[in-house]
């Protein structure tokens, strides 16, 4: 890094400010959790009670924009911010972020997840991939956001990870039976969804309002925050310029970007801090008049046109 760049969150916050930001409650981590479920149940019995080509789309999108929060929230559990008792956290990020959907342990995604903080946009850092091709033409912006839409990338994904789950091991045998056990659990959730379906007489809306928002708008705007955090960032090498911030209001707060993921640049400055406390911590850089320092977009359209400038 060159002289005078931060290097450290105590380069810029005070050890008070740290702790404070720091610190971790455990009724706002199950709330977090509470209201992601809450949200997604409201959102089915409005399309249970009624059903039309209008409530099951604006359902999709916030289903997906919910789906995307458990990931959210599962990040969070995965820097241990979410619950104070480790085994807690762990085991509601497994069973309430994770197995609904192909997720299992959060112990795998921690491993990896730690070595992209440790090497940010460097060499080393996991999630350079997703990073490095940017910016990009607008045409591969069109054609990438029409395969998300049209569930062709959740195919992709999905079935991959379903596969993995299946494949057979080094010295191992019974692939099958491990990827039951794998995917077991996953599945008897899922059944419960669709059973709670059936019985109010609509099974169909489990794959409207659950199998398509995971295939197709949670990819999207997954896709979205992605470029948002690291596509196309002005200074590799600077921890105010690497990452990025994307303001957002209460509308793209709910279908794009929910629990503070927006507030990507402080997460990294600070990764003990949980999600709930990251709007404080821009705040307080920004009182510290280092806006101008940071990489900062005022909506992700801006953030698109960045990465795939016309």
């Amino acid at each position: 890094m060159k002289e005078g760049q931060v290097r450290r969150a105590s380069d810029i916050f005070s050890r008070d400010e740290i702790r404070h930001l720091s610190a971790r409650s455990n009724w706002r981590g199950a709330w977090l959790v509470i209201h992601c479920w809450a949200t997604i149940f409201i959102v089915w019995a409005v399309c249970l009670v009624w059903t039309n080509p209008l409530t099951i789309l604006l359902g999709i999108m916030v289903v997906g924009g919910r789906q995307l929060g458990l990931g959210v929230i599962g990040h969070d559990a995965a820097h241990y911010t979410l619950f104070t008792h480790r085994a807690v956290n762990d085991w509601v990020a497994e069973w309430f972020c994770n197995r609904p959907l192909l997720g299992a342990s959060i112990v795998p995604y921690r491993e990896y997840h730690l070595r992209h903080h440790r090497f940010t946009q460097q060499e080393g850092d996991p999630d350079l991939k997703l990073s490095a091709p940017f910016p990009i033409t607008r045409a591969s912006m069109y054609r990438k956001i029409w395969r998300d839409l049209s569930g062709q990338t959740g195919w992709k994904q999905r079935s991959q990870t379903i596969r993995n789950c299946f494949r057979a091991r080094e010295g191992e045998s019974y692939s099958l039976l491990r990827g039951l056990r794998r995917l077991g659990p996953n599945l008897a959730i899922n059944l419960v969804f669709f059973s709670a379906f059936a019985l109010a007489g609509k099974w169909y809306l489990y794959f409207l309002l659950w199998v398509v928002p995971n295939l197709t708008w949670e990819l999207l705007i997954a896709r979205i925050r992605n470029i948002g955090e690291h596509g196309a960032v002005p200074d590799d090498d600077d921890r105010l310029r690497n990452t990025r911030t994307t303001l957002a209001g209460p509308l793209v707060r709910l279908l794009f970007a929910p629990y503070f993921v927006n507030y990507h640049l402080e997460h990294h400055l600070l990764v003990s801090c949980p999600c709930y406390r990251l709007p404080e911590a821009h705040r307080l850089l920004m009182a510290k008049g280092l806006g101008p320092k940071m990489e900062i977009q005022p909506n992700y359209l801006a953030v698109l046109r960045v990465a795939a400038p016309a």
